[in-house]
């Protein structure tokens, strides 16, 4: 049997499970992440292939650029997914997943549009835009 990856919102109204791998984290300084988090958006991808979302009537979209759209719950606000149009994964905010969730980091984007009042000091490679 494949290992699963869990998780969901804070309320439990949203609950997913991924049977393919996630991705490294990705921490996400662009100014739109920032104002949807209050931080950074750190982030795992998936396959779509592999993932089961239970609660899908609670996710809404928000679409934030004509590339990409943003899910979360709707019944407490816990930020979710990211998702670019098209592709044939997507985003799962990090601390989604259920403990111990296997993840490790693996670099930033977007770190010319951080915040001002933090640093980014976990040796992690950092790139001023996407890569």
């Amino acid at each position: 049997m494949a290992k699963e990856y869990t998780g969901g919102c804070a309320c439990g109204a949203v609950r997913f499970r991924s049977t393919s791998k996630p991705g490294p984290v990705v921490g996400c300084h662009c100014s739109q992440c920032r104002r949807q988090t209050g931080l950074y958006f750190a982030s795992s991808d998936v396959s779509l292939d592999g993932l089961t979302i239970e609660g899908e009537n609670s996710v809404r979209w928000y679409r934030s650029s004509e590339a990409a759209e943003r899910g979360f719950c709707a019944n407490c606000g816990s930020a979710l997914f990211w998702q670019r149009k098209g592709s044939p994964g997507v985003s799962i905010m990090a601390g989604a997943f259920d403990q111990p969730s296997g993840l490790s980091f693996g670099y930033h984007i977007y770190c010319a549009d951080k915040g001002d009042f933090y640093e980014i000091k976990d040796g992690a490679p950092q790139y001023a835009k996407g890569v």
